[in-house]
Parts: C-alpha cells; sequence; structure tokens
C-alpha cells in the first residue's frame, strides 16, 4: 500500500512534461547534461541549522557590538511585580478585555487600574530590546546583500538572464552547474531557517503572511528543482532579493537612530520594492510562465502548480505593497518615516515586512523607539 501511494505521489504524468520519464531525469555518469536530484532537497535542512549557528555568532560578537557602538541601548522594560495568578492568565491569553480585567480585579481584591498597570508591565516586559531588532535586521540585511550578489555573480554569464525564454528552450533536458546548485540550496536553508527563528525572532503582525511566504517559498524551490524549473527559480529568487536588502537596512538604520538615512533608504527600498515586485515579477517573470512557457513547452500538472504559487507570493506582494505605501505616505506627510514598513512588532507592543519579508518585518513605529 506505501509503495502505491508513493507511485501515486511521484506519477510521472503529474510531475513531468509529457513522453518524460524520470529514468530520463536520472542524474548518471552516461547523461549528456548533470540533472538535479531530488534527493538533494534535504540539504537545507542541516545547512538552515548552520545558518541559524552562524547568525548568532554574528549577532554576538560582530552585530551587538556595533549596535552598541551606535548608541543602541539594550535595555528591558521595567518588570512586573510578581503574581502567580495574573501570570495564570497573561499566559493563557496576552490580549485582556474589560470584562476580564473586572473579573480578576474583583478576585485579587485590586482595584481596575492595579490590573491594568500590571498587564501593561507585562506586555512590555516581552517586548525585545532594540538592541535586539537591530541584530535581526542586521543579519538579514546581510544575507541578503550576499545572496543577491551571488545570485548576480553566477548569472551574469547565463543566457537565460538576459533572454528569459532560455528557461524554456531544451527543457527538460538541462543542465545543472554548480555555482546553481549553491544558489538553491543557500537559498532553500536560508528560508527554512527564517520559518524555524520566526518563532522566537521578533513578533510581528504579519506573523502569519510571512510563515505562508515562507512556506509558498521554500514549495516553489522544491516545485521548480524537482521538476528541473531551476532555470526560472533563480530568476524569482534574484528579482526577490534586490528589495529586501534595502528594507532590512531601512530598519536597522532607523533603531541605530539615523532618521534622515532611513528616510532616504526607505525612499530607494519602495521603489525597489514596486518595481521588482509589482513589475518585473508579475510583467516578466509570470507573464513569461503563464504565456511564454506554453509556447515554449507542452504543459503539465506540476507546471499549473508551480504557477499558481508564484500567484500566491503576488497576492502576498500586492497586500504589503498597499501597507508600505501608507507608510510612504505617512512619511511624507510627517516629515519622516514613523511607520512599521510592512508590519508591526506584534500585537502587544506595536500598531501599523513595510513586511519582511515581508515580502515579503520593517521598521518599528513609534513605540519601538
Amino acid at each position: 500500500m506505501l509503495r502505491y501511494l508513493v507511485d501515486k505521489f511521484w506519477d510521472e504524468d503529474v510531475w513531468l512534461p509529457p513522453n518524460t520519464t524520470w529514468e530520463d531525469l536520472a542524474p548518471g555518469p552516461d547523461k549528456p547534461v548533470v540533472y538535479n536530484d531530488h534527493r538533494h532537497l534535504l540539504y537545507p535542512l542541516p545547512l538552515a541549522v548552520v545558518l541559524i549557528i552562524l547568525r548568532h555568532l554574528l549577532e554576538k560578537y560582530w552585530f551587538a557590538p556595533f549596535g552598541k557602538s551606535l548608541g543602541i541601548k539594550n535595555t528591558r522594560p521595567k518588570k512586573a511585580p510578581s503574581n502567580p495568578k495574573l501570570e495564570l492568565a497573561y499566559q493563557t491569553s496576552p490580549k485582556i478585555k474589560h470584562k476580564q480585567i473586572c473579573a480578576l480585579a474583583k478576585q485579587l481584591d485590586m482595584s481596575e487600574r492595579q490590573v491594568e498597570r500590571w498587564w501593561r508591565l507585562r506586555r512590555s516586559q516581552d517586548k525585545p530590546s532594540t538592541l535586539v531588532k537591530f541584530c535581526e535586521n542586521a543579519w538579514r540585511c546581510t544575507f541578503y546583500l550576499y545572496n543577491f550578489s551571488f545570485g548576480l555573480f553566477i548569472l551574469w554569464d547565463k543566457d537565460w538572464l538576459w533572454e528569459i525564454d532560455n528557461c524554456y528552450i531544451g527543457y527538460p533536458h538541462q543542465g545543472l552547474t554548480t555555482d546553481v546548485w549553491w544558489y538553491y540550496m543557500i537559498s532553500s536553508a536560508f528560508y527554512w531557517s527564517l520559518s524555524m527563528s520566526q518563532f522566537w525572532d521578533v513578533r510581528r503582525k504579519d506573523f502569519w503572511q510571512m510563515f505562508v511566504h515562507h512556506l509558498a517559498t521554500i514549495m516553489l524551490l522544491s516545485f521548480s528543482w524537482v521538476c528541473n524549473l531551476h532555470r526560472i527559480g533563480t530568476l524569482v529568487l534574484l528579482s526577490h532579493d534586490c528589495a529586501d536588502i534595502f528594507l532590512e537596512a531601512a530598519k536597522a538604520t532607523k533603531y541605530a537612530g539615523y532618521q534622515r538615512f532611513c528616510d532616504c533608504v526607505f525612499a530607494v527600498f519602495t521603489v525597489l520594492w514596486i518595481v521588482t515586485r509589482l513589475g518585473i515579477f508579475p510583467f516578466y517573470i509570470i507573464w513569461s510562465t503563464s504565456i511564454r512557457a506554453p509556447m515554449l513547452v507542452p504543459m503539465f500538472p506540476a507546471y499549473y502548480i508551480f504557477n499558481s504559487l508564484l500567484c500566491l507570493l503576488l497576492a502576498l506582494h500586492m497586500v504589503w505593497t498597499w501597507l508600505i505605501l501608507q507608510v510612504a505616505y505617512k512619511t511624507i506627510k510627517a516629515g519622516q518615516m514613523e511607520g512599521d514598513i510592512r508590519s508591526s512588532s506584534s500585537d502587544i507592543s506595536d500598531s501599523s515586512h513595510y513586511s519582511n519579508h515581508s515580502t515579503p518585518n520593517r521598521v518599528n513605529n513609534k513605540k519601538d523607539t
């Protein structure tokens, strides 16, 4: 039964173009080109752990000292007085309604104002320090800068960077080079690490949108790898990393107190975001996968799934773009950036990645500063 289910899942009619078998795409010394090995999709998991360790070391020995040299403090809010019953209620639900405040006040023989004050202190206690936020953004900015530079370097001499039709000409018998292999493995590992660390990083209002974004990106990378669509996959990666460099840099400079520089970086980010996420991505890449690809390659079910995931990313980009434009409007009106870019720190601490990753986590609002 298990064998039947596995065979059904990996049905060649679903995953591969017509008249193509898994044997045709299996790696081997006798093959004319180097094919993708689906087993290599496991490699990003241990690589993700390596990235998390590397991030911890960089934050501790590089980003944190650098942040402190810029005057960023690692101060923590005042702790709430010990109260086991209030703590239990808080752990059950950090959000509290007026009825709950009244009930707790009566139960503990406290005034409503005392309960509210304790609750505010307890919420503040969970807020990460500005230095922690700075280190998080510095790490992401560093990685995006590296990954975009590496991707641009290895793709510069690839014909599909300059003529997107070459992503499909000769498909699926397109060879894989070592540099593209590393680009895929490192990128996949990074998004695996983000999906793991998201649960202990600064929690933002777009938490679940970002989680969906990370999963969709991992699925896109996996789908394109298994189906040998790595060429179009590299273009998707390259177009997404560009704006995120400035996104994370804007947040980091705001935490450091360089408001004017932050505003300039934010302006560059906004332009790049719109050009890449709402320009190049839908009107060049998705147009190519939806219009040009069916003209050059016989379609198959897995390809439609791949294209649907691209459209899912585009939908997330549109939501985040609306949030970014709101921040941009407030920035112009106020004379400086005051909102959070693509999201907020958390429901507890903030209001308003700018998304990550958004794509799509963003510069915090006044309460953060």
